[in-house]
């Protein structure tokens, strides 16, 4: 098992907190009961969306590199559905992977994206399947002339 780490948070004003991690990085987090009023910091809803971006991305990437695929840019777009009622936790997020290389393959992407989702990405697995997580994908040529689209879909676990 590895080691215990800490993160501590601090109440500056109102709901306004910073979290202070082990690695020495400032994350300030802020919400309000005003949908209007301006934030300090990202809410923690969005934080967990980036969090099981960044997790997911980090794993997407780094497996197609191993594959050699020459992927010039890649960006995540998610997007997630709450429950109406208290503690209105996410019920469904979709995922949408964009890539965009030359010669990047449909069925590398498809493979790395399903390790991610079915192995290496902790993030991923404290949702899922509580969560109805969707992942798909674009792969553009760079000059965009062409892009390719797809999901990766997971079976359903059994109860």
């Amino acid at each position: 098992m590895s080691p215990t780490r800490e993160t501590r948070i601090e109440l500056l004003d109102n709901l306004h907190f910073v979290a202070h991690t082990r690695s020495g990085h400032d994350v300030h987090l802020d919400s309000s009961l005003d949908a209007s009023a301006p934030l300090a910091g990202v809410s923690p809803m969005e934080l967990q969306l980036v969090t099981l971006a960044g997790c997911t991305g980090m794993d997407v990437i780094s497996i197609l590199r191993k594959m050699r695929q020459d992927v010039v840019s890649y960006e995540l777009r998610m997007t997630g559905e709450r429950a109406d009622d208290h503690p209105r936790v996410y019920t469904a997020v979709v995922m949408t992977h964009a890539f965009v290389g030359a010669n990047v393959s449909e069925s590398s992407v498809r493979r790395a994206i399903e390790l991610s989702m079915t192995r290496y990405c902790p993030v991923f697995a404290m949702l899922y399947p509580t969560v109805a997580i969707r992942e798909c994908y674009e792969i553009a040529d760079p000059d965009h002339s062409r892009t390719i689209e797809g999901e990766v879909v997971l079976a359903t676990p059994a109860p």
